[in-house]
């Protein structure tokens, strides 16, 4: 990869900014998105490849369009 920030890197931070200001702990958040707190903090810090269907229970527990996890 040349010198752009990895994408799993960029959706990582959105999800903790966003989960953050929704005034959610990571195991509080990772309750309500029904995965596991490890998991939720490999997604935070660019660790995982985030399927389809865990973005979509992400944007479910943050009350948001899925969209609006690729904003800045």
């Amino acid at each position: 990869m040349d010198q752009k920030e990895d994408i799993r890197k960029i959706f990582g931070k959105r999800v903790r900014e966003l989960r953050a200001a929704a005034g959610y702990s990571q195991e509080g958040f990772a309750h309500e998105c029904g995965l596991d707190r490890t998991y939720i903090g490999g997604v935070e810090r660019g660790e995982r490849n985030v399927s389809l269907v865990n973005i979509e229970r992400i944007s479910i527990a943050l009350d948001i369009k899925i969209y609006s996890l690729f904003e800045k």
